[in-house]
């Protein structure tokens, strides 16, 4: 019985204990969980504040590029805008001008009006007081001569029929003969006046170019070892480089006017940059040619706008540019074509003809000069060929082949661009035969030696004394080098007449390149 006690006694002991032993472990563990979820909570709260201010960072970071990129498109937008006000400003300008001239024009209408007003009531006077003097002549001659006014008109008629026939066949070849003075006369005074209303620039030979340098230590760096650079220089643009005493400067030496712009540029990127050695030449060189292109395209653009000529393709406006490069006895083609077009304009003006069509025929008149050195053919009829192709109508095709009577005239712009053509080209100081026939004589001593298989390049230099000829090394050796600059002076003696002596220098090269990986 105590035992049976004792086990119950101990049963209930043991279960309460368990009950707090549990209890107590509950209590621990809600306690961990708790803690635990604290940490977790706190962890989460860092997490998101990092995160936050990542979040933050990243947003002003994004925030300043749109910033910076919004003012740099801000600043281009205020510069074009900058731009369209000052030819907005010149347009507006041009207008109160024109404005002004049709004001003066309006108030001379004006006058003449009031006067031709009251030469009107002059006039009803006057036939008025005829008509009564004349009633009053016809019945004293009736009473005269006893006849009526139908057969004293008769009568009269016929003594004078024969007088007034002689007389009018006289007054009709002098008002011809006046018509046709005056019409002279007056085509005269339209071609003067066109003459006036254009620049006269003169011209100047021009076949050099000088560069000038920092320091004259430079001038070592530009001829370089043994004199690599400048003979690289020489090769790539076909242009003579001249180092003589002249203090802190080189002369360079071309008739070619755009191998002598892309020397110059390229031998002024060189200096600035300080690497000067064959390699970087030739890779500043070809960046040049490719600038220059560019720079045709926004030359010819310039000229459009300045013309206010619309809707011209962008081949013949890089065609414009080019011309600014060239020279047709002394005169820069593309002054002289931009001269054209504004005469023409004034004289289409005055015959009251369409101005832009007159204007544009004027403009792109010599645009076959732009690229005559390469094809076969006058530049008119090149010209004409480009016009055709890139778009122009058939007027403007027409007047450029016919500017030099190539071909018949089938306008009266065709007759125009004639005139302005031969206005700006002979007016006092436009040309300078010397130049022209001396570029000639370079432009076919070029030709003659470009001719031969296995030629890559031919340059004429040192105002022509020289034509520097490089060949391809797989095609001619030197045997054959020797034997084509022989037979290079043949041709050149019986071709061509020339004061002096040529140099014929044939360039024999063989490049061998690898590349270490």
């Amino acid at each position: 019985m105590n035992s049976i006690v004792i086990g119950i006694i101990g049963f209930i002991l043991g279960t309460v204990i368990s009950i707090l032993i549990k209890s107590i472990y509950d209590k621990k563990r809600k306690k961990d969980v708790k803690r635990q979820s604290q940490e977790i909570i706190d962890s989460a709260k860092k997490e998101a504040e990092s995160i936050k201010k990542e979040a933050k960072l990243h947003a002003k970071s994004e925030l300043y590029e749109w910033r910076n990129k919004f003012e740099k498109e801000k600043e281009e937008k205020s510069k074009q805008l900058t731009k369209f006000e000052q030819r907005l400003m010149e347009k507006e300008e041009k207008l109160d001008k024109r404005r002004d001239i049709l004001e003066k024009r309006e108030d001379k209408v004006y006058k003449k009006e009031k006067e031709l007003n009251n030469w009107e009531d002059k006039l009803e006077k006057e036939e008025k007081e005829i008509k009564t003097i004349k009633k009053r002549q016809l019945d004293e001659l009736s009473n005269i001569t006893n006849m009526n006014y139908e057969e004293a008109k008769q009568e009269f008629l016929d003594k004078v029929s024969e007088d007034a026939r002689d007389e009018a066949n006289i007054l009709a070849k002098k008002i011809k003969d006046e018509a046709k003075e005056n019409a002279e006369k007056e085509a005269n005074n339209i071609i003067i006046e066109a003459i006036q209303r254009t620049a006269v620039d003169t011209v100047s030979d021009n076949t050099t170019s000088v560069v000038n340098l920092p320091s004259d230590s430079m001038k070592g760096r530009v001829i370089g070892r043994e004199g690599r650079n400048i003979r690289t220089l020489q090769k790539v643009t076909g242009v003579d480089f001249i180092i003589d005493d002249t203090p802190e400067a080189v002369t360079l030496s071309c008739f070619d006017p755009i191998r002598r712009e892309i020397a110059r540029r390229a031998l002024e990127k060189l200096i600035v940059d300080g690497r000067i050695h064959p390699g970087r030449i030739e890779k500043v060189v070809e960046k040049t040619k490719k600038d220059i292109d560019k720079q045709f395209k926004e030359d010819g653009k310039e000229v459009i706008m300045d013309l206010n000529i619309s809707h011209v393709h962008p081949k013949l406006v890089k065609l414009l540019g080019r011309l600014k490069f060239r020279t047709s006895y002394g005169q820069n083609v593309l002054q002289h074509s931009i001269e054209s077009a504004i005469i023409m304009s004034i004289m289409a003006g005055e015959l009251k003809l369409n101005v832009q069509l007159a204007k544009r025929i004027g403009l792109l008149h010599d645009i076959g000069k732009a690229v005559d050195f390469e094809r076969e053919g006058t530049h008119a009829a090149i010209g004409a060929e480009l016009a055709k192709k890139y778009g122009e109508n058939d007027t403007v095709v027409n007047a450029i082949d016919a500017h030099h009577s190539e071909a018949e005239c089938n306008s009266p712009y065709a007759v125009l661009i004639i005139a302005s053509d031969a206005i700006s080209a002979a007016r006092p100081g436009a040309r300078r035969e010397s130049l022209e026939s001396y570029i000639k004589r370079l432009e076919n001593l070029e030709r003659i030696a470009s001719k031969p298989d296995g030629v890559e390049k031919a340059y004429a230099i040192q105002a022509g004394r020289e034509i520097r000829i490089i060949v391809e090394p797989d095609q001619i050796d030197d045997a054959k080098a020797a034997q084509l600059s022989h037979n290079l002076s043949t041709k050149i003696e019986k071709e061509l007449d020339y004061p002096g002596k040529i140099k014929i220098n044939v360039i024999r090269e063989k490049r061998h390149i690898e590349y270490a990986k």
